[in-house]
């Protein structure tokens, strides 16, 4: 009995992949997520080999996010159409997007603006995806399983981002862009076909028939008059704005002038930290009531960024790796959490929308990228990521100081 029991306890954060529709969107959205990743490593690597720019690196990552603030629109149509459909459209549309940068690296005609053009795109297409999936997670799945739901999502997406930045490392070493490339164009088509196979047995469609601007003003209303959610979609803001820079824009720099490493040796900095991003969500997906998110949220937050200052003060090769997997941890816990409280606090009608805002709260990464390319390009990558982590710490406290509601969540 007490063998059974503990087996059931160690199945317990993966038996909802049993549910078919949520493991095709997990599936989705994994595969998704690691082609992402091998993307954003092999722009930073290419960009920076082929400019020697720190800040065109972290102009062409502000790219991905600049036009960002459509995402309340886009959030309003996750809610009037159906999200399967969307997710689908989304993954085959980045696919093609990725076949015309191969063609172009292949033809030898790729210059530096159509790198900037098509990241652009991309940027504009995958705006679709966050709204669209993340409300996937809680229309397949009970109530009482979304924190787990949404924990379960943060494994998919950081086993990506354990693999992705390795393959695509490995790849970019041994065959340039073009075979990193083709990998990712296979991840999108392959992400769109699970997302194709979803079957949903209720409409997720907003029930009230207005005009899109009229649904997003409803949607912007209602979140306004909710604290915990502004308060959350504020935190997302502050995380975008003063830590995500950190291991996307400031990376490759720290790689290459801080630990003296190439493609290969960036790929496993990043691996480093997505398996303490994996250990991290693991852990959460494991409780079976958790209880206390908010006040959880706000203290990832602050943990996340005091580990940049350490990072920031190593040049050791096996430090700074140890360091990351405790960056993966506090920056998965703090996703993991922003999801959980996010949909169990809004209700159906609404997740489109609200995750929607939560892709907008993106927009504030396009002018963190570029703040830490240019402080990287003055100061270098060290004194970016510590002017980063005081401004983020400090933004944190005052929040969790003007939101008690959030406290309490």
């Amino acid at each position: 009995m007490k063998l059974a029991a503990a087996l059931n306890q160690a199945m317990y954060p993966v038996a909802i992949l049993r549910q078919r529709n949520f493991g095709l969107v997990w599936l989705s959205t994994m595969l998704a997520a690691m082609g992402s990743q091998m993307e954003v490593l092999v722009l930073g690597w290419y960009v920076l080999t082929l400019t020697d720019s720190p800040f065109l690196v972290g102009l062409v990552a502000a790219a991905r996010m600049a036009l960002n603030f459509l995402a309340l629109f886009a959030g309003a149509i996750a809610d009037r159409v159906s999200r399967q459909s969307l997710l689908t459209a989304v993954e085959y549309v980045m696919a093609a997007l990725s076949l015309i940068m191969l063609v172009l690296i292949l033809s030898g005609l790729l210059e530096v603006w159509h790198i900037f053009a098509l990241t652009l795109v991309t940027g504009l297409v995958r705006m679709f995806q966050t709204p669209a999936a993340q409300s996937l997670v809680a229309d397949t799945l009970p109530q009482n399983r979304i924190a787990n739901g949404a924990a379960l999502n943060s494994v998919g997406m950081n086993l990506a981002t354990i693999a992705g930045p390795l393959v695509g490392g490995i790849l970019f070493q041994s065959h340039g862009a073009e075979g990193a490339y083709a990998a990712i164009a296979l991840l999108y088509g392959l992400s769109g076909s699970a997302a194709l196979l979803v079957r949903m047995s209720k409409s997720t469609k907003a029930k009230e028939v207005r005009s899109v601007l009229g649904t997003t003003l409803q949607g912007l209303k209602y979140v306004k008059g909710q604290q915990v959610l502004w308060a959350t979609l504020l935190l997302a803001v502050i995380a975008n704005l003063t830590g995500w820079p950190f291991h996307t824009s400031l990376m490759p720099i720290f790689a290459r002038d801080v630990l003296g490493t190439d493609a290969a040796g960036l790929g496993v900095l990043l691996s480093a930290f997505g398996i303490g991003a994996l250990i991290g969500s693991v852990a959460l997906a494991s409780v079976r009531n958790l209880r206390f998110a908010g006040r959880l949220l706000l203290a990832a937050g602050v943990i996340w960024h005091l580990s940049m200052v350490a990072f920031a003060a190593s040049s050791s090769l096996p430090l700074s790796l140890g360091i990351l997997v405790v960056t993966g941890m506090a920056f998965s816990a703090t996703q993991v959490l922003m999801l959980t409280v996010l949909l169990r606090t809004a209700p159906p009608e609404y997740r489109g929308r609200v995750m929607g805002l939560r892709v907008l709260a993106i927009y504030a990464y396009s002018f963190g990228s570029m703040g830490s390319g240019a402080m990287a390009g003055l100061w270098g990558a060290p004194g970016a990521a510590q002017v980063n982590a005081v401004v983020g710490i400090a933004l944190v406290c005052a929040l969790a100081f003007a939101a008690p509601k959030l406290r309490r969540a």
